[in-house]
């Protein structure tokens, strides 16, 4: 803020006792005279030592500023057009101080007329500047004030020196005298000019006779001298001074304040004049005539640097770290001594020069490939951008670059401050001349140009014109040389040797440690070039590690972004500087080019309020630069606009005046910017500030203006619509605005034309009215973190450098925030599928046990409610508190009804799963009743026989012999009464029923393995025949060519017979799961209703919209390749349930528990002894499954959050499935991943989970057995205590209390009344009974303990209940549809989701076979990089652009492909990895148009970092 009212501010001292008021109320009564002279009395001393005079606050806060705070208020007061100080005694030691420091930023512009009366323009830093000075001072008091007298002759409309009669002035001030103040006259060049060169006002304030030091220098320094004193007195002690000053030659002119005669000229150069009863503006003439009369007899002149040669006074500047900050900048500035300033930043810059602009140039055109051979033209762009940096590597670093980099690296901060500013300083001093003379003759050329352009002469004269006019142009660009441009080269040395990897030479330090210089600049209040202006490119490698460093030393401060935009010299710069205080250049010829963003630190009470830590602003060039560009600029305003509008929360329009049609071209461009960022679902506010208005006040026109711009604003939104494709009919149809509130309306910057006016108080009461807005609007904006916005730079930039901004670009912030929010659904969804889980185990456990006959609906969504009720609190915490609430809200609704349809799921498939349990459960109950009775029998048989040997002398040899020869009679029996389980051969029963549906084809050729698999086979054009219109069916033949070279089928058939099969496959894993034939057993049957199946699925495929049917070959092996891929996990579960069905094999499992029992019957136990001990051996099996269950839910649980392949969403799995596949570099399992992706994550995961047991078993698998273990035996036990009880209560029976033992264990085990029909026993002492069953049970546990180890889980449980099951079903229900051209499956952990599919990043096209139109070359393409090109496809015999792919609608239309020049480096390594292998599988060539770029060949490591692009991170 610029407000120079500040300085009349009222400041008072508060003064510590009560104060006098109304001394007289009205009611009192007494004399007149008597009041007015108490109240004067009383409240004379109090009045005047309340208020503290304004210039005591200004020097109070000067002598507590350090250097630079001080430098920035005395820059501010010379804006203000306020004097500075220029002497300054300290108030303490009284010596003399010469602020030099604070004058360096300081520059001055004047007009004069020369000798031929034309106006020459001069632009210099104060310092420098040789002008006359005119020195004020008085002697003894005096009645007239010195500095009005002094503001009368400067601008006689603003108090440039303060004076007693300013506002708030007091009688009193203490820090003021002998302060020498200074202040320059700069004329406009205009007749009514006071003074006709810049002259100097010098003041010195108090009684010159006190300051004899002040007065010695600067009467020898002035050019013309003027003292003020009441009258001349020989006795007084100015008398000798004042005799001293008559002899100098010097000119000198006293004013006798009680003297009334006019001006009279004493002798030659010496003047008196009379100032008693004068009239002040008579006075001003009279004195400013002669002081021109005594400039033009005098050629002595002043230059503020040579005030520091006098002795006896302290400079600012000899600080330790301002000299040293000085000596290194000048030591860098003496290499530029007689150098032309047009050559000087190819000489010391030479990084930033032609190769920067090379690069530039093909990295658009890397984006925007013309040819029809994208990837050979890319890749050859690649090959020569790859060179160029190793040219800018290569190249000699200057010395001048050196001593930057060391001294940004040696000094400390303080000492980095001043090398800093000094360095700005000298730069903008070496430039400023030639830049002016530049400019000037500039614009010569620019107006002869035009004068030419209106006349109709269009000769080579206009011609010539023109081009003197750009080649002026270049020069003005090469000439501008600021801090920016070292700060440019530094990060092109970065970007360079980031490219080729290794540090440059000759430089002292790692490249690494570069941006943290530029990171530190940006705290300490440097802006950074964001969009460097010279070649209108964003390097993005070197601000995204600025920005890095930036959040390193900061922490990830959220940011609110206010960008810029409006027309060149509009005010953009000197408006933001007023705002925040910044340091936008704004100086003459340093107009901004490109962008600048600076920080702004949020004050810790404004954060609370605005939930901001810092504000980064965002200066631009001007759009329609056209002065200064030489390049074409409606391209690039459009770039530049949409940039910056989408990099900003808040974006300010600028519009100098009103003018209607540039105010046309300005917002054409900025309502086509908005509405891009409408489309890519961007959502940025604006602000529209009209500059240099005339009446702000005039609340009608106004209103006309709000009203006239809003039609503007609408028409230039139909206009843009057309261009961007939009549907668009008003400007609130792109953004959010109130023309009410988001109008602002400038006065004019500076308070009058002349170059002394002061700025306008109303531009700043602007100022702080637009600032309040941008408050508001941000406490409203949503924030974005600093990592954030470095995203946001990134993918805007990389979208506009292609033509087709919506269409390119990729906004990260979203994705990654999408991502997250995938993650998190991932872990909603696994805690409710876990709680079912757990659920239908117990409820799975309560069916076998017969305890429930029906599953009902209510009752699961009844026990799922309290998990359902978690996930929706975990759900509601996450939409409301993640740092991206505002990005993830737009999918708050949809996921919260996938959760919903999800629970929904849930709840239909446990129940559908549960309900097969009950109908298998009674085709199950012969199977165990007739196991039940064998044991039974068993049972009594061996305790008949123990009964006979009970009470004979026999040993315990002998007691062995009998119950082995019962036990060899006993197998021979069920041997002959039961025929055993046989194995399987499910193969052989495949043919026999296909060969019952085909009988006349022999079925006996096909292989016995999976040689020939269907599910895998390149193309299906041997399995189909071809309809023809008339309703004939056309043979395919193998060598036509059709869309790229998939053969006679077009490639959407192709994708939709594997489609089919896929689905067929997927479908039949669940129908066998469905079998239960571990339970259950195999039979033929199985196979029917698996080919049942099948069959009906392929003729209702051929009855839908297919140009093909199916041979009966493709029937066949479709069938034989499902159950060829099933046999394994078929014969494995009927092993399993022959060893628990087979009688002989189950029996002899059992021999030494019966043999057990039968030796406690021949000693005589009790029977609570033999009862506990069959008790306990019965529930072995169950509880080893029912530990083995909850054993694989808690892995599930643990590796969910410990195992860094699967604690993450599926696109984090494929991540780590591909850095696998990398590591192995197994061809075959790269082709399952690729053709049989399912199959392939399931195998991944069965991996992860075989390893992780296998590494954790004994610090976290067997203890966890061990623990649930311990955890059942507790409540074993605590069922056996409480059916006593219960048995002892009802005066029950053994019968009862088994009845009681076994429902009370029905949720947690197998386990029934059932299995202990046989133990039937009298007398049982049911205490006794406890005690015998704890020790039973723990030699019971004690022998499953000893049999847990790492295969224990797999060989011993069901499928489905295995923890690698229960994670493939979590991870792969998910969405499964691949890229119609690459084949890359969307990564989408919804199946059915809402919008398109999309993948992170693509294959090469020939990974799956694809090849050219009628040859055999395979494709060497990314379809990213197809979808930018010219090339066409071919669907169903039409052809289709690439870049327009959704135009062939069905699978093409539901695809996302964001365009990406590059590819991921991992499939190119891939490709050139196995290269061989890819061309001997599908029998084609990777030549001609297929060819290989030389730069896919990448090492295997840069392969594998490259997939971490693939996860977005938060």
């Amino acid at each position: 803020m610029m407000d120079y009212r500040a300085r009349y501010i009222s400041v008072k001292e508060t003064i510590e006792q009560d104060q006098q008021r109304d001394a007289y109320s009205s009611e009192d009564e007494g004399d007149l005279f008597e009041c007015v002279l108490h109240i004067t009395s009383s409240n004379t001393v109090t009045g005047q030592s309340e208020r503290i005079h304004p210039m005591d606050v200004q020097m109070a806060v000067f002598h507590c500023a350090d250097g630079f705070l001080k430098q920035l208020m005395v820059t501010k007061l010379s804006q203000c057009q306020y004097a500075l100080p220029l002497l300054v005694p300290d108030p303490f030691t009284k010596q003399i101080e010469f602020p030099l420091w604070t004058f360096r930023q300081i520059n001055k512009s004047w007009k004069m007329r020369n000798t031929n009366n034309e106006i020459i323009s001069k632009s210099q830093p104060i310092y420098k500047a040789q002008t006359p000075m005119v020195f004020f001072f008085r002697f003894r008091s005096v009645s007239s004030s010195k500095s009005q007298l002094m503001n009368s002759l400067i601008n006689e409309k603003h108090n440039t020196f303060f004076h007693r009669n300013c506002p708030c002035s007091s009688r009193t001030r203490v820090l003021m005298d002998g302060v020498v103040e200074i202040a320059w006259f700069c004329p406009s060049g205009k007749n009514t000019d006071k003074l006709t060169d810049c002259v100097a006002f010098c003041n010195l304030h108090g009684d010159a006779g006190d300051h004899e030091k002040q007065l010695q220098i600067l009467t020898e320094m002035a050019s013309v001298i003027v003292v003020l004193l009441p009258q001349l007195d020989k006795n007084d002690r100015s008398a000798a001074m004042m005799n001293n000053l008559f002899g100098n030659k010097k000119p000198l002119i006293c004013l006798f304040t009680e003297d009334e005669f006019t001006v009279m000229k004493m002798k030659k150069r010496k003047f008196k004049i009379g100032l008693k009863y004068r009239n002040q503006s008579d006075v001003s003439v009279e004195l400013r005539r002669t002081i021109n009369e005594c400039l033009s007899e005098t050629s002595s002149s002043f230059r503020l640097e040579d005030v520091s040669k006098h002795s006896d006074i302290k400079v600012d500047e000899e600080d330790d770290d301002s000299r040293r900050g000085r000596a290194a900048a000048q030591q860098m500035m003496s290499l530029l001594e007689n150098k032309d300033l047009t050559k000087i930043k190819e000489l010391f810059l030479p990084s930033q020069g032609k190769l920067w602009h090379q690069w530039n140039q093909m990295n658009k055109e890397l984006h925007r490939p013309k040819g029809e051979e994208i990837k050979m033209e890319i890749s050859t762009k690649t090959i020569e951008m790859n060179k160029i940096r190793e040219k800018q590597h290569e190249s000699d670093m200057s010395e001048f670059m050196k001593i930057f980099i060391k001294e940004m690296n040696s000094q400390n901060e303080h000492g980095k401050m001043f090398f800093l500013k000094w360095l700005r300083i000298l730069l903008d001093e070496h430039t400023s001349s030639d830049l002016s003379a530049l400019l000037h003759k500039y614009d010569k050329a620019w107006s002869a140009v035009l004068k030419l352009k209106d006349s109709s002469n269009k000769s080579e004269q206009h011609k010539a014109k023109q081009t003197e006019l750009e080649k002026i142009s270049e020069e003005l660009q090469a000439a501008t040389f600021g801090l920016e441009h070292i700060i440019r080269e530094i990060g092109q040395i970065y970007e360079s040797c980031s490219s080729v990897k290794k540090n440059k030479k000759d430089l002292q330090v790692h490249f690494s440690s570069l941006p943290s210089l530029a990171a530190e600049m940006m705290i300490s209040g440097f802006p950074l070039e964001l969009m460097d202006g010279d070649a209108a490119h964003v390097p993005l490698i070197w601000i995204s590690a600025v920005l890095d460093q930036l959040i390193q030393k900061l922490g990830d401060q959220r940011v609110f972004v206010l960008s810029v935009l409006g027309i060149q010299s509009s005010g953009k710069s000197t408006m933001l500087n007023a705002m925040f205080g910044l340091e936008f250049a704004v100086s003459a010829g340093r107009c901004t080019r490109g962008a600048f963003m600076q920080l702004v630190r949020v004050s810790d009470e404004m954060k609370e309020q605005l939930k901001f830590d810092y504000i980064l602003v965002v200066d631009t060039e001007g759009l329609r630069a056209l002065k200064l560009s030489g390049r074409s600029t409606r391209h690039h305003d459009n770039e530049l606009a949409t940039f910056v509008v989408g990099i900003g929360n808040l974006t300010l329009i600028n519009i100098f005046g009103e003018n209607p049609s540039e105010m046309q071209d300005i917002l054409q461009i900025v309502v086509q910017a908005f509405m891009r960022m409408k489309k890519v679902n961007l959502t940025p506010s604006c602000v529209f500030v009209h500059q240099n208005v005339s009446d702000v006040t005039a609340g009608e026109k106004n209103m006309e203006g709000r009203r006239r711009l809003q039609e503007t604003l609408n028409e230039m939104t139909k206009l843009a619509a057309k261009d961007e494709v939009c549907d668009a009919e008003c400007f609130s149809d792109v953004i959010r605005f109130d023309v009410q509130k988001d109008v602002k309306y400038f006065a004019h910057l500076w308070e009058g034309s002349s170059l002394m006016s002061p700025p306008n108080p109303d531009y700043c009461e602007n100022i702080q009215e637009l600032k309040e807005s941008i408050i508001s609007h941000a406490a409203k904006s949503h924030r974005i973190m600093l990592k954030d916005f470095t995203v946001r730079v990134e993918d805007l930039w990389k979208a506009l450098l292609s033509e087709r901004f919506v269409f390119s670009f990729r906004n990260s912030l979203e994705i990654s925030a999408y991502r997250k929010l995938e993650t998190e659904y991932s872990k909603w969804s696994w805690s409710l599928r876990s709680a079912m889980m757990e659920t239908e185990i117990k409820l799975h456990n309560k069916i076998e046990n017969e305890v429930i006959h029906e599953v009902e609906k209510n009752y699961l969504e009844t026990e799922l409610k309290k998990t359902s009720e978690e996930v929706k609190k975990s759900m509601s915490e996450f939409f409301e508190k993640d740092k991206d609430k505002y990005i993830l809200i737009q999918w708050k609704t949809s996921f919260e009804i996938k959760i919903k349809e999800l629970q929904g799921n849930i709840v239909s498939d446990t129940q559908k799963k549960l309900n097969e349990v009950l109908k298998q459960r009674v085709l199950k109950k012969e199977i165990d009743a007739q196991r039940t009775h064998r044991e039974d029998t068993l049972y009594e048989k061996s305790k008949e026989l123990a009964l006979e040997l009970k009470y004979k002398n026999n040993n315990e040899e002998t007691l062995k012999k009998e119950f082995d020869f019962f036990w060899e009679q006993w197998i021979k029996k069920i041997i002959t009464d039961t025929p055993p389980i046989k194995n399987i051969d499910i193969m052989r029963d495949v043919r026999e029923i296909l060969r019952d549906i085909y009988g006349s084809v022999s079925v006996d050729h096909w292989r016995e393995s999976n040689e020939y698999n269907v599910i895998t086979v390149q193309s299906y054009s041997e399995y189909v025949q071809l309809k023809r219109p008339s309703g004939f069916v056309k043979n395919v033949v193998r060598s036509a060519k059709e869309v790229f070279g998939f053969g006679p089928l077009s490639k959407e058939d192709e994708d939709q017979i594997r489609s089919f099969v896929t689905d067929v496959v997927h479908q039949t894993d669940e129908e066998i799961q469905s079998f239960n034939i571990s339970k259950m057993g195999y039979n033929i049957s199985c196979i029917q209703k698996l080919t049942g199946y099948i069959k009906r699925r392929v003729t209702e495929h051929q009855k839908e919209q297919v140009k093909y049917v199916f041979k009966n070959e493709f029937f066949m092996e479709l069938v034989l390749s499902i159950c060829e891929r099933a046999k394994q996990l078929i014969t494995d579960q009927h092993r399993r349930f022959r060893e628990a069905n087979d009688p002989v094999i189950y029996v002899e499992k059992k021999r030494e528990e019966y043999y057990s029992i039968f030796q406690k019957y021949c000693h005589g136990a009790t029977s609570a002894a033999i009862c506990g001990e069959i008790i306990c051996q019965k529930l072995k099996e169950p509880i080893e499954q029912s530990v083995y269950k909850k054993t694989a839910r808690d892995l599930a649980n643990e590796m969910r959050t410990e195992c860094s392949s699967l604690k993450g969403n599926r696109l984090k799995l494929e991540k780590h499935i591909l850095e696998t596949l990398a590591e192995e570099e197994d061809f075959d399992k790269y082709m399952k991943y690729i053709h049989e992706p399912r199959d392939h994550f399931k195998s991944f995961i069965r991996d992860e989970v075989s390893q992780y047991i296998t590494d954790k078993f004994s610090v976290s698998v067997l203890p966890k057995m061990k623990e649930n273990i311990e955890v059942l035996q507790q409540k074993i036990m605590e069922a056996a205590h409480q059916s006593t009880e219960h048995v002892q209560e009802k005066s029950g029976d053994v019968g009862l209390w088994l009845q009681s033992f076994t429902q009370r264990l029905s949720d947690e085990l197998i386990f029934s009344e059932n299995d202990l029909s046989g133990v039937k026993h009298d007398d049982v002492d049911f205490k006794l009974l406890e005690d015998v069953m704890r020790k039973e049970l723990d030699h019971v546990i004690s022998i499953s303990d000893s049999c847990f180890n790492t295969n224990t889980l797999n060989e011993k449980l069901d499928l489905k209940f295995r923890p690698d099951e229960l994670l493939f079903s979590h991870f792969c229900q998910c969405c499964w549809v691949q890229c119609p051209f690459c084949g890359a499956f969307c990564t989408s952990i919804i199946e059915n989701h809402p919008g398109d599919h999309s993948v992170p990043f693509h294959r090469v096209n020939g990974i799956k076979g694809w090849t050219y139109y009628q040859t055999d070359e395979l494709c060497a393409d990314f379809c990213t990089t197809l979808v930018t090109s010219r090339k066409k496809f071919r669907v169903s015999d039409k052809w289709f652009p690439c870049n327009d792919y959704r135009s062939a609608e069905g699978d093409y239309e539901k695809w996302d492909i964001t365009p990406d020049p590059h590819g991921l480096p991992y499939w190119k390594w891939f490709v050139c990895t196995f290269q061989e292998n890819l061309e001997n599988r599908y029998n084609k060539k990777f030549k001609g148009d297929g060819e290989i770029p030389g730069d896919w060949k990448v090492n295997k490591q840069d392969a594998i970092q490259s997939l971490n692009k693939m996860i977005v991170t938060n």
